[in-house]
């Protein structure tokens, strides 16, 4: 199994901590070790952008199940 095929299994700090190392041996790496990079980077930031987007729904989502319906509010205020 490639590296790319786990990505999916991975956790999300598991992914963000490739993705660094995939970022800075494009920059510094040998030869072997950018062609690799260059390789998994583009897997790595659609997963890590996909995550990301996933966290803000679930965040906006509960954010929303917690807020008081508006009408309960006014209703109170002016009681």
């Amino acid at each position: 199994m490639s590296l790319v095929e786990k990505i999916p299994e991975m956790t999300d700090q598991d992914v963000i901590n490739l993705l660094a190392n995939a970022r800075r041996l494009a920059e510094t790496g040998t030869d072997k070790q950018r062609a690799q990079a260059g390789e998994l980077l583009p897997a790595l930031e659609e997963a890590a952008t996909a995550r990301h987007a996933a966290k803000l729904e679930a965040a906006a989502a509960k954010r929303a199940a917690m807020r008081k319906p508006r009408k309960v509010a006014v209703a109170a205020a002016a009681g």
